[in-house]
């Protein structure tokens, strides 16, 4: 096993940890005057994906994040941070509300994938993480993305169209999970490290590919300045993004580069 298997399996793991900053932290780190709102209006509540309303510095955002919980307990309740279709359509709700009041978006992804269950399926799993895709796209208002922990599949992009997308630099964003890649293509989940190392999911991976826009160095991220140089970024981006008269252009512009060859840019 190479130096660069081992250390893409090293930050799946470090993006797994238990004591990981979640949602709900940087929510309570960056923001003030958080409230929360609930439900689909369609089914329920879905508890894995926390937003609401809440000000940054002195500007009102509509705040999206994916929670998977610090302990056991509250893991469970969340669902290990794996949304049903309630969730994304309630995050939905929020961003078609955002543009109504003219008010940026601001996501946080920290996900494994989107939820599996049987009714998940039967209440339209695809349908609502395609819905998300097609509405982000043509929102229009300021959307920011960061990814916080994993970002695993469609589960991750339904929060993730946006106009600048950041990645902590022990996050990862990946198309499948190492164990299932591993699964399919070795027959052997005991090979994930090998299929970390191929599937290209480390933040300078994704920053090479051109898939986020910087990443967010975790040096100093138990320190107080973390969080204020977090919020210090999403306020000269918002203010940025609103100068921008051509703002949709571009956010379609950036996907659709994604994946060119040098001679196709």
């Amino acid at each position: 096993m190479n130096g660069e298997t081992v250390e893409a399996y090293d930050i799946v793991r470090i993006a797994r940890s238990s004591g990981r900053y979640t949602g709900i932290d940087f929510i309570k780190g960056i923001f003030n005057h958080f409230f929360e709102l609930h439900g689909d209006r369609r089914f329920a509540d879905d508890s894995a994906i926390i937003g609401g309303l809440a000000y940054l510095e002195e500007e009102p955002v509509t705040v999206i994040a994916i929670e998977k919980g610090h302990n056991a307990r509250e893991r469970m309740q969340r669902l290990f941070g794996a949304p049903n279709p309630e969730g994304y359509r309630k995050a939905l709700r929020l961003m078609k509300q955002a543009e109504k009041f003219k008010r940026p978006v601001i996501c946080f992804v920290d996900t494994s994938g989107a939820y599996c269950g049987i009714g998940a399926e039967e209440r339209g799993q695809g349908l609502a993480i395609a819905e998300n895709l097609c509405e982000m796209m043509t929102l229009n208002t300021p959307v920011i993305s960061i990814l916080i922990g994993e970002g695993g599949s469609g589960g991750a992009l339904a929060l993730s169209v946006a106009d600048r997308v950041y990645m902590l630099e022990n996050a990862v964003y990946s198309v499948i999970s190492p164990e299932g890649c591993a699964s399919i293509l070795w027959k052997d989940s005991s090979k994930a490290a090998d299929a970390a190392a191929c599937l290209k999911l480390t933040a300078k991976d994704a920053l090479s590919l051109g898939i986020i826009e910087e990443v967010i160095s975790e040096s100093n991220i138990d320190q107080p300045e973390f969080f204020a140089g977090v919020r210090d970024k999403l306020i000269a981006e918002i203010a940025a993004l609103r100068k921008d008269p051509e703002m949709l252009e571009h956010r379609y512009q950036r996907f659709r580069r994604i994946g060119r060859t040098e001679q196709q840019k």
